[in-house]
C-alpha cells in the first residue's frame, strides 16, 4: 500500500512539474536567474507549486519509512519493548494519514486544471460572440 501511495505521489509530482514547465516557462527561467523579479503570475504558479511541495513531502516520508522500517525491525530495543501489533497499528495509522493527505493533494491539482478549462471556455465563448457579430458562423 505504501508503494501505491509512493507511485501516486510521484505521478502528481511529475504531472504538476510538467504543467509548470509548459504554462510558466518564463517564470521558471526567472526563478533560477540571479536577478529574479516578481510577477503577476505568482498566484497561478503558487497553485501549481503547492501540490508539488505536498507530494514531495509525502514522497520523503515514504522513502524514509522504507529505509527506517527494516532497520527498526532488527534493533533489539524494538523487539523487546514494542509489540508487532503496535507497530502494525502505527504503520496503518500513518498509511491512512498519508493517503488522506495525498487525496487532498490530488484535489489541489484539480484547481489549476479548472482554471485552465474556465479560461479556455471563456475565450471560446468570446470568439463565438465576435464571430456572431461579424456574421461568421
Amino acid at each position: 500500500m505504501f508503494e501505491a501511495l509512493r507511485t501516486t505521489a510521484s505521478i502528481i509530482f511529475a504531472v504538476i512539474g510538467a504543467w509548470l514547465a509548459i504554462i510558466y516557462p518564463d517564470r521558471l527561467k526567472l526563478s533560477f536567474a540571479k536577478t529574479a523579479t516578481g510577477s503577476s503570475q505568482a498566484s497561478g504558479i503558487g497553485q501549481l507549486f503547492t501540490p508539488v511541495v505536498h507530494s514531495t513531502a509525502i514522497l520523503c516520508i515514504i522513502l524514509m519509512l522504507g529505509v527506517m522500517a527494516p532497520i527498526a525491525k532488527r534493533l533489539d530495543w524494538t523487539q523487546i519493548h514494542i509489540t508487532k501489533e503496535a507497530l502494525r497499528g502505527t504503520s496503518y495509522g500513518l498509511l491512512i494519514t498519508l493517503t488522506l493527505w495525498q487525496l487532498w493533494t490530488v484535489f489541489l491539482t484539480l484547481i489549476p486544471a479548472d482554471r485552465v478549462k474556465t479560461t479556455a471556455d471563456r475565450e471560446d465563448q468570446h470568439a463565438k460572440t465576435i464571430a456572431g457579430y461579424m456574421g461568421k458562423r
